[in-house]
């Protein structure tokens, strides 16, 4: 069994050995979430090729050698090469790196879940790496229930959330709140861009204060 973490990499050194249509998929993963990804291959897809171009990874075109990993906080092995892919999760074993190996989930440390994002929503579903066909499957479902609407209905209870704190609300009592507003019906209110119910909503939960 695993347990689902969300990892904070915002300027963290990631490596990536592959650079295939996968890895890409990896690749913008990471990249969204702030990690400073350096990929390593022979060959590189058109997205990888676009993202070192416009410099927001650094591609090496070469295989993986020793040393690649030094430094690194984590490593994505998704290469069509199992010997490779042995040799990076065995190279990251030793350093002590977490490491990803794309459809080996005993080679790993951890396992990539489906996501679908909205803003700072992540939705996160996982197999315990059995069967990520499934996963993906299920993924797709999420992405038509949670809308993009919910990327501002979480900006916007977020503020609320630290207004609450700003005036000393204990944290049953905000808690006990948010889910109120957001069982009120906010996201239909969001969703159909009707700012005055929002307003009429939050008023009246919270008062003419916030």
């Amino acid at each position: 069994m695993s347990c689902l973490v969300n990892l904070v990499l915002d300027g963290r050194p990631v490596v990536v050995v592959g650079a295939g249509a996968v890895a890409g998929r990896k690749v913008n993963d990471l990249v969204a979430a702030g990690a400073r990804v350096r990929v390593v291959a022979p060959r590189a897809c058109q997205p990888i090729q676009a993202l070192a171009a416009e410099g927001r990874i650094q591609y090496e075109c070469r295989r993986f050698a020793a040393g690649d990993l030094d430094g690194a906080f984590l490593a994505v092995a998704a290469t069509d090469d199992e010997a490779v892919n042995a040799r990076v999760a065995e190279d990251a074993r030793v350093l002590g790196i977490l490491v990803n190996v794309v459809d080996r989930p005993a080679l790993c440390t951890f396992t990539w879940p489906a996501m679908v994002r909205r803003g700072d929503l992540t939705l996160a579903v996982a197999t315990q790496g059995r069967c990520p066909a499934l996963a993906r499957a299920i993924r797709e479902e999420l992405e038509d229930r949670y809308g993009p609407e919910y990327a501002e209905v979480v900006r916007l209870l977020g503020d609320l959330r630290n207004q609450m704190l700003e005036r000393g609300w204990a944290g049953s009592r905000i808690q006990q709140t948010i889910s109120e507003i957001y069982r009120s019906g906010i996201v239909q209110a969001v969703r159909s861009g009707d700012s005055s119910r929002v307003e009429e909503m939050i008023r009246k939960h919270l008062g003419a204060g916030f």
